[in-house]
Parts: structure tokens; sequence; C-alpha cells
């Protein structure tokens, strides 16, 4: 089973690229052929600063690799050393209806907002098709919102293999139904576009109060909450504590007497101790950089290898060789 995951090098990785994408990454590299990048293409679209792109992809190889990454078990690479996805974009891109590009979520949302849109915003389901169907993707891991993204992916790859013969490998998605949303610090969805995220790795100081200032309501500790299980940090804390542990917070603030700056300062104490072996590791990894980047051209390498047969095949079945 060949399994195909991306993430984008748009900032600073928090709790929410964690729980939603990179643990599960992790994890499913025990159980197949895993090829994950860092989608600096898809970067373009947003992110307009070159130094910035260069600097983020870095960290996220750093994250990655220090939460638990093996390079001998998967195929990690930067997106853009790998340059047959952008051709196999052109060719995917040919048989692709507008109106499919059209009736995508992130295509409607945009232009319901108001947002300014370019190309690459638009056809950029394209290229994540390229980017599954170049490896001959089984399996990809998505959160619910990305399901239609590998949709998409199939019903290009279905008229490709029907205009020009059997040349894809239909993937499926993954959706991880256990893994909810991961709330921000305003009780929004953690994300980089609200502002409202808690970092995988940075300064104690600066991320200890952010975990402070979480969003509560105006109850005194000695009022019962009934709601508690939908209490901000009771729903991060399940995220990084012991279950127990959690549930003994969650009892207490639903019994009432629990203030909620003990309960930010207890769940600011296991975040930091969750990712403590991890900011080990990171911090050996960037004091040897020379290492992670070798781990970079070694994976684009093994990943050029598949893309090429794939590229390769498409390109003598439709007539290009």
């Amino acid at each position: 089973m060949r399994i195909l995951s991306g993430i984008q090098p748009s900032g600073a990785l928090h709790l929410g690229n964690y729980f939603g994408m990179m643990r599960p990454a992790i994890e499913l590299q025990e159980k197949g052929e895993a090829y994950y990048f860092i989608a600096d293409y898809h970067s373009m679209t947003s992110l307009y600063d070159a130094a910035e792109r260069r600097t983020n992809c870095l960290d996220v190889a750093l994250d990655f690799l220090a939460c638990g990454l093996d390079p001998k078990r998967t195929v990690f690479f930067r997106q853009s050393d790998v340059p047959e996805h952008c051709e196999l974009t052109w060719l995917l891109g040919t048989v692709t209806p507008m109106a499919l590009l059209e009736k995508c979520h992130s295509y409607k949302d945009k232009l319901a907002k108001g947002i300014s849109f370019n190309f690459g915003l638009f056809a950029y389901p394209v290229l994540m098709a390229a980017d599954i169907l170049i490896y001959d993707s089984d399996l990809v891991p998505v959160g619910q919102d990305q399901k239609q993204h590998v949709e998409v992916t199939r019903d290009i790859a279905i008229k490709f293999n029907e205009q020009y013969g059997p040349t894809f490998v239909l993937p499926e998605p993954q959706i991880r139904s256990e893994v909810a949303k991961v709330p921000g610090t305003d009780g929004e969805k953690m994300s980089k576009s609200y502002g409202n995220t808690i970092e995988i790795f940075g300064e104690e100081k600066a991320l200890r109060k952010k975990v402070m200032s979480l969003k509560m309501d105006s109850r005194t500790p000695q009022e019962p909450k009934p709601d508690a299980d939908q209490n901000l940090a009771v729903q991060l804390l399940k995220l990084v504590a012991p279950a127990a542990v959690a549930q003994d917070f969650e009892d207490r603030l639903r019994a009432g007497g629990l203030g909620y700056g003990d309960l930010k300062k207890a769940l600011f104490e296991h975040y930091w101790s969750y990712f403590a072996d991890a900011r080990k590791k990171r911090a050996e990894l960037a004091a040897n950089l020379d290492h992670v980047n070798a781990v970079l051209r070694d994976g684009a390498a093994r990943a050029r290898s598949k893309a090429r047969e794939v590229l390769q095949r498409a390109r003598r079945n439709c007539g290009l060789e």
C-alpha cells in the first residue's frame, strides 16, 4: 500500500497540524510505503516572500523529523525537487473540465469572501491531483474538509484513463473520523490564517502566554460547569494529557471549584511535557542541517524515480512519446 500526504510550508506548524496530519502520517509510515512531501509549489498561491518560503521549508523538515518521521521508512522530500509534478499537472489539466474546478469548496468559499483570485488558487486541485497520481498512490489520509480534493483527483484520473487508456491508480481517501477539529485560542478551528495557533515548537514564555490567554467565559470558579466537555482548555488537554488526567480536570470543572487559571496552567505543563523529547530532537537536528538537507535530497531522488516511471506511462499513453 502506497500512502501519500503533503503539508504546506506556510508558517510555524501548530497543534492542529500535528494532531490533524503529522501524527497520523507518522503512524501510517509503519503500515505501508509512505511518500510525504513539503508542498512548496502550493505555498506559492499565498506566500510571496522567497526567503520566508526557504525558511519555512526547512522548519517543516525539522519539525517532521523531530516528531518521529523516519526517513529510512518514508520518502520525504520537497515538492519542487520533483518537477515531474508540474508536467503531469499540464497533462491532467487538458482533460479537467472547468465545472469540476468551479464546484470545489475552496474556490467557492474564497469567491464568496471576495478574496483576490489567481490561476494557481483556481487550478491547484489539478496540481494536487498530480501530486497524488504521480506516485500510484493507494491511500491519501485527509481531514473531512479535504475529502473533496481526493474525489476530484479520482474524477480527473478517470477522465484521463477513459481518454487515453489505463494510466493511473485511483486513490482512496482515508478519513480519520476520530480526529476532531483542534480548536485555536479563540475557540475557532486552529489555523494560521485565523491567528489563533499554539505552535508545536517555540519559546516557552511566549507559548505559556498563548495558553494562559485562552478564551474562557465569565463564570466564577465555584460555579458548576455542566458543559465542561465543551471548555476550550479541556478539549486541548484531552490531546496532550493522559486520558485519566484530562477526565479528572473535566470532572472537577463540571463539579465547580476549579479555576480557569489553574486549568490553563495544567494544560500548559502537559502540553510542554508532551513535546519535550521532540524539542530535544529538533535542537539536535538544527545543529546538523547537512543531515536534514541530505534527507530531503535522498527523498527527492527516490521520489523522482517513481515519478518518472508514472509520467513516462502518461506521456506514452497520450502520444507524447
